[in-house]
């Protein structure tokens, strides 16, 4: 009855319109007062436990760095790379788009911030390159989804944070299936692009041009390296790292490209901000109604209901993973992350199945839903940013996340895909 109390209370909020933080709190007090064990002093002290949490520090960090790398001319200089190496092949730009996206998941960590940034430069550049636009906008949405798989990853550290799962683990996990992800993309936007004679293509930049374009990349493409090397040889922890990504971020931007000034700052810390606040709130009520979930012992009753799939855990991840991606189709990644993780990790452990392998899937899934109507998030962004409706681009979009599924059964029929690289570097 506890899990029936929650489950509703949560879906009536969330349909009459009230913001998925304040749903949380007010299912998580509807289950109270059931339970009678209803205070504000436990209510109060438990939002507050949610975000008094070390590595969820790494979330303001990683966001004001993702910022200070667009303000400092990071993020440019990576689209400028891409375009000296893709830009005089036959549907170059699309290449340009998936490289720039892959490059800059490792620097963000945000597929929406991703989306805004790649799009609002390239959409209008591909369009004018004759490219359709709908495919141009559909492919930047695909491609910004490999941000919450490659480290600095916020819904990895989410998921870490709320699963009890080392954050650490789960960036290295999630750089082979985020590699997989660009290059299904590239191999669909191949097949789209053969036989297409019609779209621009620029002249082949000379050598020597290439050579000074990948130096003037280097010192953002050098950032992701940093990471993933300091994280594998133990030298700093996942905050830490968000911390390094903020140093470096700036001293590059203000003193390598010196294209960062001092008046830039003020907005990037208030948008880092505006986002952080958004994503700690709603991460304090999620951990609230984890505490309140443990306390009704709602993870049994899922266990029991889930009971008969736990003997064939390829069965118990294929059903977790189209409710997952159904449910994603209303509900956005982070709040999916911060409700479902806490209902769910105790019927994957005792299933048997790798905590950070589950992660991954699960994350991968959760990305899939921000392609998807009516509420996926990249796709409203896309939207905005390539100058469409919501129909057009779904028309355009349909055959990358296909490749982005194709991406996700090779992962559940392949776990070593993701567990050998993992055992290797661990």
């Amino acid at each position: 009855m506890t899990l029936v109390i929650f489950l509703v209370a949560l879906m009536f909020f969330i349909l009459i319109g009230v913001p998925i933080a304040f749903s949380l709190l007010l299912s998580g007090i509807s289950l109270m007062i059931y339970m009678d064990l209803f205070s504000t002093q436990l209510l109060s002290q438990n939002l507050l436990n949610g975000v008094n949490n070390f590595p969820l520090m790494a979330v303001p960090f990683f966001i004001l760095a993702g910022e200070l790398m667009n303000k400092g001319g990071l993020s440019q200089r990576i689209i400028d790379f891409s375009m000296t190496l893709f830009g005089h092949v036959r549907g170059g730009m699309g290449y340009v788009a998936i490289l720039a996206c892959l490059l800059f998941a490792g620097l963000s960590g945000s597929a929406v911030a991703d989306v805004a940034a790649l799009g609002a430069i390239l959409i209008p550049m591909m369009v004018k390159a004759g490219y359709d636009r709908n495919k141009s906008s559909g492919l930047i949405a695909a491609g910004g989804i490999i941000a919450p798989m490659i480290p600095p990853s916020v819904s990895m550290i989410l998921f870490g944070v709320t699963g009890g799962v080392s954050i650490s683990q789960l960036f290295i996990a999630g750089i082979v299936p985020g590699i997989m992800m660009a290059v299904m993309l590239t191999i669909t936007w191949w097949l789209i692009m053969r036989k297409d004679t019609t779209v621009q293509t620029f002249e082949k930049k000379p050598l020597k041009e290439m050579i000074i374009s990948s130096r003037h990349a280097l010192w953002a493409l050098f950032l992701p390296v940093i990471i993933v090397v300091g994280l594998r040889g133990g030298i700093f922890t996942p905050t830490e790292a968000a911390v390094i990504a903020v140093a470096y971020a700036f001293f590059v931007g203000f003193f390598i490209y010196k294209e960062l000034k001092l008046k830039h700052l003020y907005s990037a810390f208030l948008v880092a901000a505006k986002m952080t606040s958004i994503v700690l709130f709603l991460a304090a009520a999620a951990l609230y109604c984890a505490w309140l979930i443990t306390v009704a012992n709602i993870p049994r009753v899922i266990t029991e209901f889930l009971g008969p799939f736990i003997q064939n855990p390829l069965l118990l991840l294929t059903l977790i993973i189209v409710i997952v991606i159904v449910v994603g189709t209303v509900m956005d990644v982070t709040p999916m992350i911060l409700i479902l993780t806490p209902l769910l990790m105790p019927v994957v452990l005792e299933a048997g199945i790798n905590p950070v392998y589950f992660g991954v899937i699960f994350i991968l899934a959760n990305s899939i839903g921000l392609l998807t109507p009516p509420v996926g998030t990249v796709l409203n962004v896309a939207c905005g940013v390539g100058k469409i409706g919501m129909v057009d681009i779904v028309k355009g979009i349909w055959p990358f996340l296909i490749a982005h599924v194709v991406v996700l059964i090779l992962l559940l029929l392949f776990p070593g895909i993701i567990l050998v690289p993992l055992n290797f570097l661990f």
